[in-house]
C-alpha cells in the first residue's frame, strides 16, 4: 500500500510540476532567423508566432517571392527552437521518472 500511495503522490508532484512548465513555455519567446537575419518570428513556447521583422531592403515588389519563403524558413527556425526548449524543460521534469522511451508527454 505504501508503493500506491507514494505513487500517486509522485504523480501529484509531476502534475504541479507539467503545470508549471506549461505556463513557462507559454510565457518563453525564441526567435528564428532567415536571409542572414533579415527576416526574424518570434514564437512562445508553445508556437504561437508573437513578432515578425522584416529588413526594409526586402520591401520591394519583385522580392515578394523571396520574403515570403524567409518568413517561411525564419518561422521553421524558431518553432525548431521552441520544441528543443519545450523538450528540454520536459526532461526536466520528469527526470528519474521510469517513462518508457518514445512516450511523449503530455499525453
Amino acid at each position: 500500500m505504501k508503493d500506491i500511495m507514494g505513487m500517486m503522490k509522485a504523480a501529484g508532484e509531476m502534475k504541479a510540476k507539467m503545470e508549471a512548465m506549461q505556463a513557462e513555455l507559454a510565457e518563453l519567446v525564441v526567435e528564428g532567423r532567415s536571409g542572414g537575419g533579415m527576416v526574424s518570428v518570434s514564437l512562445s513556447g508553445k508556437g504561437d508566432m508573437r513578432g515578425l521583422k522584416i529588413d526594409p531592403s526586402l520591401l520591394k515588389p519583385e522580392d515578394a517571392e523571396v520574403v515570403e519563403d524567409l518568413i517561411v524558413a525564419a518561422y521553421n527556425d524558431a518553432k525548431g527552437k521552441s520544441e528543443a526548449e519545450a523538450q528540454r524543460k520536459m526532461a526536466e521534469v520528469t527526470a528519474g521518472l521510469p517513462i518508457p522511451p518514445g512516450m511523449k508527454l503530455p499525453f
